[in-house]
């Protein structure tokens, strides 16, 4: 007589798995992030002049990889299917085979994929990083540093210079991180510098993030079209609190900005920020290389 082995109550973890699922779409739901379902974005406007862009090359190249892996799991479920081992057939199949033009095809097909994926990526980027076609209506200069930015108002001739938040983490953090302002509806010129190693200028909403290298100034334009808050960070790992590296982006209208820009002369906070390195001054929270006028 055999006892029979004890079967495992799948029910209590069927549910917990139903739980987690149910939690997670309503969390997704709840992400300004999520509101056009698996698209980025807002359902009430785009962020910015070039997210249609990036959104539209985003797609087409999950569909063309989607189409191929398709093709590619087809004829790998057909080899299967059709070559397969018959019962009782010992026969050694043929062990070396040319098919001249299927090789050719082998070649040339993904040639040509790479190509037209290249084309498109080429032609949105060149669109997006042209400066020369369009006179920016500000210019904002940002200094990427350990761990943290300072932003240069260059028409306005203000500066607002961040320190790395000591809580950041932690709940209302965020409230303490540097703040870019940005007016709506009106063309932003950004020029990116580091003051010391190698970051990324990165505003997740405007899908597009940028280098900031030492001793190389890159430039890039971008119009904010719809008013909010959005997160920043460095998108390049740069040191021991590189995750720290976080900012605001307020996107107002003309006359906030104006009055932010008022707010920053008051302070005394006139001029703008170089680009020369000193760690300990950074520390002391004090502006570095500070240049009166201009």
């Amino acid at each position: 007589m055999h006892s029979e082995k004890p079967r495992r109550n799948r029910r209590p973890a069927l549910k917990v798995a139903a739980l987690a699922a149910s939690v997670a779409v309503v969390l997704t739901g709840c992400s300004a992030q999520a509101q056009r379902g698996f698209l980025p974005g807002y359902s009430d406007g785009q962020v910015t002049n070039q997210t249609a862009r990036i959104t539209s090359l985003w797609v087409g190249s999950w569909i063309a990889a989607l189409i191929v892996g398709l093709i590619t799991w087809g004829l790998i479920l057909w080899c299967v299917t059709v070559y397969r081992k018959r019962k009782n057939d010992e026969t050694l199949p043929v062990q070396l085979r040319y098919h001249v033009p299927l090789e050719i095809m082998y070649v040339i097909l993904p040639i040509v994929m790479i190509g037209v994926l290249y084309y498109y990526t080429a032609r949105d980027m060149t669109e997006i990083q042209d400066t020369s076609s369009h006179k920016p209506d500000i210019t904002i200069g940002v200094i990427g540093k350990q761990w943290s930015w300072d932003f240069n108002y260059v028409d306005d001739n203000v500066y607002s210079s961040g320190v790395m938040a000591p809580d950041v983490g932690k709940s209302g953090s965020l409230n303490t991180l540097p703040t870019l302002y940005l007016p709506v509806n009106e063309r932003v010129e950004f020029s990116l510098d580091s003051r010391d190693v190698i970051h990324s200028f990165w505003i997740p909403a405007f899908l597009y993030k940028e280098d900031a290298i030492p001793q190389r100034t890159n430039h890039f334009q971008v119009v904010p079209t719809r008013l909010g808050v959005y997160a920043g960070k460095c998108a390049e790992l740069c040191g021991e609190n590189h995750s720290a590296m976080l900012f605001n982006v307020a996107v107002v209208s003309r006359a906030d900005y104006n009055k932010e820009m008022d707010e920053l002369r008051s302070k005394g906070q006139s001029g703008q920020l170089g680009t020369t390195y000193d760690r300990l001054q950074d520390a002391r929270h004090e502006p570095v290389a500070k240049k009166e006028g201009n």
